[in-house]
């Protein structure tokens, strides 16, 4: 698309604004997201919109404002005190931070917390909205803005909408205490890409869409709303020329020689950390003093240089851990502190870049130990910093960065013991180890840095939006449901076959329930009383159900996939001499499944067995399926029985009974002009494969079929057998 854009949006834009003396400053951000996308949103007309982080009420001075960030290819989104109060301190980082970090005692689920994170979510939506055009590139970020993905969804549907998480998304059991649960999902779900940092928070996303929205995942492609939707794990990676670079830079060098002159320690270790209670500072501090304890001759030796940057010092958990923090330091600088010697070493404030470059090219280890992190990037920057490739990385396992340095030292945060022995491990490792384990580090760290993890995104979306659009040509849409409808009128003899449960008739959590509304039995009258149709209910259901719901009409029936078949004006017939001894075998391997998957059931068919699992536990029924699948091969490999998996169910039958071996039976009966098959799984493929290529062959749902079309739902089903019947009613967009 020639003039397609690229718009990042993130809660704030890589500036801050400061008024000093009634005049406005800006000063760059030096983070790495912004070093990593500025090579996209400063090209061409592409743009990034956020908060400036300036609270401005003069039409005249947003107005100046936004005439300079436009300079730098950036868009504000203005917000109020209160909006910020309300949506950023509030349901951001009281509601959200907290639970998504595993600090359920921290959040608070207040409704006008709520409202005031969607009525911002829907301002940031408002100002896309000015700039994006439908078929635009839009990469929303972070749990900010979780909502926004579907509000631009509604308003450009044709949009490339990328998303990534950049905190911890929590299992399912901490997910479902938010009241609004669904609704994020929701949100979230508007994006064609979404992104975590670690599979384990992909799998935690995936596990909550299935139990909350109800839908399913396959290799962590999931169908919404008519489309594709992409989840996948993409560590973020940092700057690493800047921070290598950095290392050797003259400013560096003249901080370290200043940093040198006021520190004489043998051995340094250091912690850098935003001050917030996920991080797991306080723990760490009391691990030092544990180390200190439990191995005495290195105190006078090592000092730990504790830097906490100032974060919401104004909320009353942050003010608690601040006075923690400044009550262990002075303990343990009481406890052990001589003339000559300082345990710990403990600055309050930000540090201006060099003088964070020189204490990571000084310090002989770095404590990176959080108690829950998304990623973490300090302990990657120190990697980056270390030129010589000495120095130790002590990483917490439960930082996501751990998946991919696991050449540091990996600890459990909780665990004291664990972090004190990691202390000792690193203070006395050899330079030959610590060689080995950083230059491994350092080439992973090279290679999938910042620049690239944008790229991978991005061919992400692009591969995304692609499948789509394949999706898409397979679709019933207008013009293919036209010249369906064209050769159906035009034909005087008419094959229809047509599957039951899915097809026809939506699902239900007890099989027997899913006899037909009047709505199909009206379209059944219909359809079957013109006399140049010739229908055929072609279903895994057992006879006895198909002949109870369906028997009354001019239809035709095969029964259990194929086992059992009926023409109208005959009995049931049996397709083949069937052998049926291995249910002794199989049946009782099904009753165990039962006992250990609560929800699940088994059906009982004249010639088959089929294990239900749709009202299982979402997750354990799949789980418990592939095992059950795994098994039964297994067991069945020197039978002669065929393993099937449905939708919600695993039937097992005879093997060389199949509804497209029946299918054929009625296509050899006469020379049709129109011949249509549909059916929503994968028994139904046989149907497909069966039919002859001037067929019209459809699959209710998504995914991979012989079909020739794809149908989003059974009610799109019902709307065109209407159709076909001649039966006037209102047809959905």
């Amino acid at each position: 698309m020639a003039n397609q854009k690229t718009i990042i949006i993130s809660n704030r834009l890589p500036v801050s604004i400061k008024k000093e003396d009634g005049v406005l400053n800006y000063q760059p951000s030096a983070g790495g997201l912004a070093t990593g996308l500025g090579t996209i949103y400063k090209s061409g007309d592409n743009i990034w919109l956020g908060w400036p982080g300036l609270f401005s009420s003069s039409p005249e001075e947003q107005n100046s404002i936004s005439t300079e960030l436009a300079k730098e290819s950036m868009r504000p989104v203005f917000l109020t005190e209160e909006d910020v109060q309300l949506y950023y301190e509030g349901f951001s980082n009281s509601t959200i931070w907290p639970l998504f970090h595993y600090f359920t005692q921290y959040a608070e689920y207040l409704d006008q917390h709520w409202e005031s994170y969607k009525s911002v979510n829907q301002k940031f939506c408002d100002a896309v909205l000015e700039y994006a055009n439908d078929g635009d590139i839009i990469w929303v970020h972070d749990y900010q803005l979780m909502l926004l993905p579907e509000m631009i969804r509604k308003k450009l549907p044709n949009a490339s909408i990328g998303y990534f998480h950049h905190i911890p998304f929590p299992s399912y059991e901490i997910f479902r205490l938010l009241p609004w649960r669904k609704e994020v999902l929701s949100g979230l779900l508007g994006a064609d890409m979404i992104g975590y940092h670690t599979y384990d928070d992909m799998r935690h996303f995936l596990s909550a869409v299935s139990r909350i929205i109800g839908e399913d995942h396959e290799l962590g492609h999931l169908k919404h709303d008519d489309r594709i939707v992409t989840v996948d794990a993409l560590p973020m990676g940092i700057d690493y020329d800047k921070y290598a670079n950095a290392a050797l830079s003259e400013e560096t060098q003249k901080e370290i020689k200043s940093f040198s002159g006021s520190v004489t320690t043998e051995q340094l270790m250091l912690s850098i950390d935003r001050l917030d209670y996920s991080k797991g500072i306080p723990e760490r501090i009391v691990a030092f003093d544990k180390f200190l304890e439990a191995y005495p001759e290195f105190q006078g030796k090592v000092s730990l240089i504790l830097l906490v940057v100032p974060s919401r010092d104004n909320v009353e958990h942050y003010v608690h851990l601040k006075e923690e923090l400044d009550l262990l330091v002075g303990r343990i600088n009481g406890k052990y502190g001589m003339l000559a010697w300082t345990p710990v070493f403990y600055f309050y404030r930000a540090l201006p870049f060099h003088k964070l470059s020189a204490l990571y090219s000084m310090a002989d280890v770095a404590l990176v130990t959080p108690l829950r992190d998304g990623m973490n990037l300090v302990c990657k920057e120190y990697i980056a910093s270390r030129l010589d490739q000495t120095g130790v990385l002590i990483l917490s396992e439960m930082a996501g960065s751990a998946k991919e340095l696991s050449e540091a030292l990996i600890v459990n945060p909780n665990d004291q013991n664990s972090m004190v022995e990691a202390m000792h491990q690193a203070l006395t490792m050899n330079k030959d180890e610590q060689i080995s384990r950083n230059t491994a580090m350092q080439s992973k760290l090279k290679r999938y840095n910042i620049n690239r993890w944008v790229e991978v995104f991005m061919d992400r979306l692009d591969y995304t939006k692609k499948s789509q659009k394949e999706l898409q040509e397979k679709h019933l849409n207008a013009k293919s449901k036209a010249i369906v409808l064209k050769e159906y009128r035009e034909a005087d003899k008419r094959l229809i076959l047509l599957d039951y449960d899915g097809t026809l008739q939506p699902f239900t959590a007890k099989p027997e329930n899913a006899f037909p509304d009047e709505e199909l039995l009206t379209i059944f009258e219909k359809l079957t009383s013109d006399p140049k149709n010739h229908v055929v209910v072609i279903s895994g259901r057992d006879r006895h159900a198909l002949q109870k719901w369906l028997g009354g009409f001019h239809t035709e029936f095969v029964a259990e996939h194929g086992v059992w078949c009926k023409e109208h004006g005959h009995d049931w017939e049996m397709t083949d001499t069937i052998n049926q001894s291995w249910k002794e075998e199989i049946v009782p391997i099904l009753e165990l499944y039962v006992d250990r998957t609560p929800g699940s059931l088994i059906e009982h068919k004249d010639y088959s067995v089929v294990w239900h699992f749709r009202k299982a536990e979402a997750g354990l029924g799949d789980l418990r399926a592939r095992e059950l699948i795994s098994n039964l091969q297994y067991l069945t490999s020197n039978m002669d029985i065929h393993i099937m998996e449905g939708n919600k169910v695993i039937e097992i039958k005879a093997a060389g009974i199949n509804k497209g071996r029946a299918a054929s039976k009625w296509l050899n009966k006469d020379d049709y002009g129109f011949i249509f098959a549909i059916g929503d799984d994968s028994t139904d493929e046989d149907t497909f494969k069966a039919m002859p290529p001037s067929a019209h062959t459809i699959k209710v749902g998504h995914g991979v079929s012989a079909a020739r079309y794809n149908i989003k739902s059974v009610a799109r089903v019902r709307e065109l057998l209407s159709e076909f019947a001649g039966i006037q009613k209102e047809v959905e967009a």
